[in-house]
């Protein structure tokens, strides 16, 4: 099959046109703005002139519009001094109006920078205060004629040319300048890229600052609490704590040893706290208590050969042999069977001596001077780890605060890439990557 010169030229040129279409160009963000600049200026620059042009025009009008005004005052004000009966009143209504038109003008601001947005906003400003200008006009003027008709005049005249301008910004505005506006959305769009990657380069140093601080707040705290082991390693400390330990270990036999009558002193103290003739002397009820609530304190403070246990014994004995202490037989058998050890074999007595021994050191070692100053460093350096633990907490916080708005602008600064991508793509024709 045989093509012509015409088909051939005609698959070259949608070959072309397909290989620009699948042609990316790789950008920085930094570079993007200067060369949608040079794609675009002959699109761009024409409108933004015949807007500035159209904006410098409209200042003037409304700059003589002001001064119109201003010369309404001025000659209204020497008529009402005049106090001429027919003309009084309606040169005070005058002046009142073009005060309030002087007013209005003056609230109408020209954009400085030449925008969509800002041309749009200003049309829409401008549109409501001529329309109630307007009414006013239609509405007082008439009730001024005869009189003033060259001051009216003069006023109507600047008040058109306001309107035709405005009427004519409005169509250029909503016909010429809305077809540029995605194109100026997407340099806004790399306005604020900029201005996010600056912030995510703040964030970024910010954040290499506050994990500095922590380093360096770890390495303190590993530091004191180094320091505090090495104080509590110091014979007078490392004895206190054995004597501690030794303490608990005994605590735990002695619990063990009277379990079982920990039943039977509760009632015994019942029937005591009742008036039921317990039998207990009031140094003994007083003993029971104790045992009742930390039998090793109770046990190692009692007398010589643990008299007082051995005589509220005698007397949980006697209790249960008499019923007076009601146990199941298995609770009471148990109780008798402990009393007996300790009455007939005086089975506590090793564990009495060695419980009261480790009382005596442990006070010992707790009243000398050398434990007071160690333990008055040990306490200042606590204080001082507690001060750079609540410090590192308050930057654990910062961290994860800067973090969450740093992923945040990130994820922003990707957004926005993506979108002027796609929007230059839709006005340019040509695919580009925002690196």
């Amino acid at each position: 099959m045989r093509f012509g010169r015409n088909q051939i030229n005609i698959a070259c040129s949608y070959l072309q046109v397909g290989k620009s279409l699948s042609e990316v160009v790789k950008l920085s963000s930094k570079e993007v703005k200067n060369w949608l600049e040079r794609e675009t200026s002959s699109t761009l620059v024409p409108v933004h002139s015949k807007a500035q042009d159209l904006l410098k025009e409209m200042k003037e009008i409304l700059d003589d519009y002001a001064g119109v005004c201003k010369v309404l005052m001025d000659n209204t004000a020497k008529e009402i001094e005049k106090r001429n009966p027919k003309t009084y009143r309606r040169a005070r209504a005058f002046n009142k109006l073009a005060k309030l038109f002087l007013d209005r003008v003056r609230q109408i601001k020209v954009p400085e920078k030449v925008t969509y947005d800002a041309m749009k906003d200003f049309v829409q400003e401008t549109q409501r205060a001529l329309a109630v200008t307007d009414v006013d006009v239609r509405n007082w003027f008439p009730r001024i004629s005869p009189f003033f008709i060259l001051d009216r005049r003069r006023f109507q005249f600047v008040f058109e040319k306001a309107k035709l301008m405005l009427k004519e910004i409005n169509e250029f505005v909503t016909k010429d300048y809305v077809k540029t506006k995605t194109l100026e959305d997407t340099f806004q769009l790399i306005d604020r890229v900029a201005v996010l990657e600056q912030q995510a380069d703040t964030l970024k140093q910010r954040k290499m600052n506050v994990d500095s601080d922590r380093a360096d707040v770890e390495r303190s705290i590993g530091d004191f609490k180094q320091k505090i082991a090495e104080l509590r390693s110091r014979g007078s400390i490392s004895q206190l704590s054995q004597a501690g330990s030794e303490i608990e270990t005994l605590s735990a036999k002695v619990k063990q040893n009277l379990q079982h009558l920990q039943k039977p002193f509760v009632k015994l103290q019942a029937q005591a706290l009742h008036g039921e003739g317990s039998g207990l002397t009031p140094d003994e009820l007083k003993k029971l208590g104790e045992y009742i609530e930390d039998p090793f304190e109770a046990f190692s403070t009692d007398g010589p050969n643990y008299s007082l246990l051995k005589q509220i014994l005698r007397k949980v004995d006697a209790g249960i042999s008499e019923g007076k202490l009601r146990l199941k037989p298995e609770k009471a058998r148990k109780a008798k069977q402990i009393i007996n050890e300790v009455l007939e074999k005086d089975s506590l007595r090793s564990l009495h001596e060695e419980s009261t021994l480790a009382v005596a050191r442990k006070t010992e070692i707790s009243a000398s001077t050398e434990l007071a100053s160690v333990q008055q460093d040990i306490s200042k350096l606590e204080r001082q780890l507690e001060g750079l633990t609540m410090k590192k907490i308050g930057i654990e916080t910062e961290q994860q605060s800067l973090q969450t708005v740093s992923n945040e602008t990130l994820e922003r600064i990707q957004n926005h890439k993506g979108e002027i991508e796609k929007s230059i793509f839709n006005s340019v024709g040509k695919r580009v990557n925002l690196e």
